[in-house]
């Protein structure tokens, strides 16, 4: 992959001058939005779905810009031929103020080892929730602080538990959890409606999973309440959950793989 620019308002830039004044009023504020697009084999997968969450995000927090779907499409495949981008991660950001800025930026496509799926992953409780959770902001302090205290404890994700209890989402992923043959998760309006999110939902279903949406309980999970946990996202899909807390979980990952399978299928219909 050569990756050597980007886009800046519709303009094809070189990769280091897609920059921000740290001066911007907008930038000290986190006043932004963005949006993070797997390209594979020069296809930008889910685009239009992106584009919809991105523009109900800048609705969701006042962030009005010029920028319609038809620009923004035109600039992502702009950069997909300029670079020749065969497979990649793309992440359009947009900033608001009185002059809007829109910077698309590509890297190498976010991949994890056969074994986090076959093994599953750990993660790490942390009490706290995002403000405007369905907004998908640039306002990412939470989460960043959560994800870094399960790190150090040798986690992989953070899941965010609210004042009620509840185990609302991860720091970028959403959250899943299987009792007796149902699909738990959270209510829509707790958590960002992920694009992969509403794929995995739709999977489930297909499978002829019930899906109940309400958020697990962080003390039914530490009585081990659920027999198969998962967290979703545009780079992972579904991956598996083999410890949380340092509780090691028992159980095989064989729905969580299928719901896994069927998502990438579909990425590569789409």
């Amino acid at each position: 992959m050569v990756r050597e620019h980007a886009v800046h308002n519709g303009e094809i830039i070189k990769e280091e001058d897609a920059t921000l004044k740290v001066t911007n009023r907008e930038v000290q504020f986190g006043f932004s939005t963005y949006e993070s697009i797997r390209i594979i084999k020069r296809h930008p997968v889910h685009l239009a779905d992106h584009l919809k969450r991105l523009e109900k995000s800048c609705a969701g927090i006042f962030l009005v810009h010029p920028f319609t779907e038809e620009e923004l499409t035109s600039w992502v495949y702009q950069l997909i031929e300029t670079d020749e981008l065969d497979t990649a991660s793309i992440r359009i950001l947009i900033v608001g103020g009185s002059q809007p800025q829109c910077f698309i930026t590509a890297t190498a496509l976010l991949a994890y080892p056969d074994s986090y799926y076959l093994e599953g992953v750990s993660a790490y409780t942390y009490e706290g929730e995002r403000l405007l959770p369905s907004c998908k902001t640039g306002n990412l302090l939470l989460n960043y602080m959560a994800l870094e205290a399960s790190r150090r404890q040798g986690g992989f994700e953070a899941l965010l538990v609210n004042r009620e209890g509840e185990i609302l989402e991860g720091t970028r992923s959403n959250f899943f959890a299987f009792k007796d043959g149902r699909l738990y998760t959270a209510p829509s309006e707790k958590v960002l409606l992920g694009v992969t999110r509403e794929r995995v939902i739709e999977a489930a279903q297909k499978q002829g999973i019930e899906v109940v949406f309400k958020a697990p309980l962080a003390s039914d999970l530490q009585k081990g309440l659920y027999d198969e946990l998962f967290i979703s996202a545009t780079s992972m899909a579904a991956m598996p959950l083999c410890a949380v807390n340092g509780n090691n979980l028992k159980g095989s990952f064989a729905r969580t793989l299928a719901i896994c399978k069927q998502v990438r299928d579909w990425e590569l219909e789409d």
